[in-house]
């Protein structure tokens, strides 16, 4: 009896593996699915009652035989395992591209309060800590924090500070 289940090609290569080399036991994922994305493969292949546990590990229950479309003892081909590997890992592939994406636009956002800050700081008179806060309603160590950590460190931003007589200090990103 054959399902007409439509798995990922990620779950696919999973259960073909399982019941190709493993006798049904799930030790296997294609290279690019790690952590996390492991444990949502297994909770959707569990979901749809495709897998079965002992408590220890992972098995392709008979709805998982049916959805690959064998019997139990029925060999998957080499040819065919290899293409459904190769077609998964170009879909994750595809999915890091477009979240790396994603974080970029976000990065981008002007209506953020780091946005504001660097605005400030990119203006011929620069600003002090005291405005920064007034704007952000930071403290002035989250203030000087962020400075450090996310605008030099991690933004790679050039912040200079100038100190005159009777003023408090001025801050300026160069460039």
């Amino acid at each position: 009896m054959t399902m007409t289940t439509e798995l990922n090609p990620t779950q696919y290569a999973t259960l073909a593996h399982a019941h190709e080399h493993t006798e049904g036991k799930i030790t296997w994922f294609p290279d690019n699915i790690k952590g996390g994305a492991r444990k949502k493969v297994l909770d959707g292949l569990f979901n749809r009652a495709l897998i079965t546990s002992d408590g220890t590990d992972w098995f392709l229950a008979a709805e998982g035989y049916d959805a690959l479309g064998v019997s139990r003892r029925e060999p998957i081909t080499l040819d065919r395992l290899e293409t459904v590997i190769t077609s998964a890992q170009a879909a994750t592939e595809i999915n890091s591209v477009e979240v790396a994406s994603v974080a970029i636009k976000r990065r981008s956002r002007d209506n953020t309060k780091q946005a504001r800050v660097i605005a400030m700081l990119k203006r011929p008179e620069g600003a002090t800590i005291a405005q920064v806060c007034k704007a952000t309603n930071w403290k002035p160590h989250t203030v000087r924090g962020t400075f450090a950590g996310a605008f030099k460190k991690k933004l790679g931003l050039e912040i200079i500070a100038s100190k005159e007589r009777g003023v408090d200090r001025i801050y300026r990103v160069v460039g």
